[in-house]
């Protein structure tokens, strides 16, 4: 039976993918947004689910609406969202409507505050490769997988679990409706500083869902992280499975694992973290019954997602990399991972202060010493972007002073930048963009095919 459902903020990342999702699965959907950005916009329109005008629109909502998904875009006193409330028609938040449709499934949670994404990407690749039905919702595209939310009668459901409010009208974070029977948490480093304003009010979002695991879930987690060990030994009642870094090596830029005593496994994946990532997915898909040897050769030739260190472009003897990298414990495991597995040495690590927490000057310190492993270090933000999120002004100096480098290279426009990198060609061995935006739409294709052509 097919159900009839209008999403508000259609255009988000994950809101658009569930619109395609639900229209394959025979429900009539309908949608509305403000702003609708590429890839979002061409996809909606492919599907012919592109609102015909932007903008927040009441009469979009009648009382024959099955429901309405309310995206963690729009705003509290969203028009349309009055007018569903008015005719007391069902509102979820896109978390709460996914648990709805994955209650009787095995639900697998991949949360965290940095790799959950590349998780759940490598859970999601192992199953595959093992030909298991499984459904998910991540938040990246991922090769392979013609969407990022998929809904039908699998059994299992993998879902990268954001620790972000569910939306205006529900406080709680996303993570927690899911309920998940096997929970992971990769690690915990302050983010979201709009809607934690301090380090404890972050802590207690972790320390719910820890609380909330049932003595017959599963939680994978982080043995490395101290403050993570900490929150689990307050009281878990849930299964634990601790993980950390495996044994590996680094041959000719290429990272190995080592097996046994005779055997190393080549990965395909850039950086440290990202063999800490791929244990903790071992973990999760080992639970599921799957073997050590097999899980381990198929998290061997993982590709990726997209901009979680993705290299765009390779040649002359120079790599650029582009990563989704913004909060300081990010930022810093990336720039480290790229230093160790292509060195120092002419590698340039350039990062966009996007987010509200990083254009912030008081949350601006937490970044001291993130882009340290890199022998030239670039900081852009834009003035419009603090303007739009009504912080106060930000200086090159501030900026500086906050990241205590001073060799630090500070842009405000995007136009400068790409000539500065541009000039810097013959010295670049490895460029790492950094940043959740777009830094002030550069051409990153073209920067990237100039840098790594003869």
């Amino acid at each position: 039976m097919s159900n009839k459902l209008h999403l508000i903020a259609i255009g988000g990342a994950v809101m658009h993918n569930l619109a395609i999702a639900l229209k394959n699965n025979g429900d009539l959907i309908s949608g509305s947004d403000d702003h609708i950005a590429e890839p979002s916009k061409s996809r909606l329109q492919s599907e012919e689910l592109l609102p015909p005008r932007l903008g927040w629109f009441p009469e979009n909502i009648q009382s024959d609406l099955d429901g309405v998904i309310l995206g963690m875009h729009a705003r509290a006193d969203n028009p349309e969202l009055a007018k569903a409330l008015e005719l007391n028609l069902p509102v979820w938040s896109f978390p709460e409507f996914i648990y709805r449709k994955s209650a009787e499934k095995l639900r697998i949670a991949l949360c965290g505050s940095h790799g959950k994404t590349t998780i759940t990407a490598m859970v999601m690749h192992v199953l595959q490769r093992e030909n298991q039905a499984f459904d998910y919702m991540v938040g990246a595209q991922l090769a392979g997988f013609d969407v990022m939310v998929r809904l039908s009668d699998a059994p299992i459901i993998v879902l990268e679990g954001d620790e972000y409010l569910a939306s205006a009208i529900d406080r709680r974070p996303k993570f927690l409706h899911y309920q998940p029977k096997i929970a992971l948490i990769s690690g915990i480093a302050w983010d979201h500083m709009n809607v934690f304003p301090t380090f404890q009010d972050y802590l207690n979002a972790f320390r719910g869902l820890i609380k909330s695991l049932e003595p017959d879930a599963h939680l994978v987690y982080h043995a490395g992280d101290p403050t993570l060990c900490e929150l689990v030994a307050e009281g878990c009642k849930a299964r634990l499975h601790p993980y950390q870094t495996p044994d590996y090596q680094v041959d000719q830029g290429v990272l190995k694992i080592r097996r046994s005593e005779k055997e190393l496994l080549p990965m395909s994946v850039i950086g440290e973290h990202n063999l800490l990532n791929a244990a903790g997915a071992a973990a999760v898909v080992q639970i599921l019954g799957l073997n050590e040897p097999q899980v381990w050769q198929a998290l061997a030739d993982f590709p990726g997602a997209a901009r979680r260190l993705e290299v765009i472009a390779r040649g002359a003897g120079k790599t650029v990399i582009r990563d989704f990298a913004h909060s300081p414990s990010k930022v810093t495991a990336s720039t480290k991972a790229v230093a160790g597995q292509f060195g120092r040495s002419g590698f340039t690590a350039c990062l966009e202060l996007h987010t509200f927490s990083s254009l912030n000057p008081e949350f601006l310190p937490q970044y001291q010493g993130a882009l340290d492993a890199a022998e030239t270090a670039i900081v852009f933000f834009d003035p419009e972007a603090i303007s739009a999120k009504k912080l106060p002004p930000l200086t090159e100096q501030d900026v500086r002073t906050a990241l205590n480098r001073p060799d630090i290279e500070v842009y405000t426009q995007s136009a400068a930048l790409m000539e500065r990198l541009k000039s810097s060609k013959e010295h670049i061995k490895c460029l790492l963009m950094m940043s959740s935006g777009p830094f002030g739409g550069m051409a990153m294709g073209e920067l990237a095919n100039f840098i790594t052509t003869s």
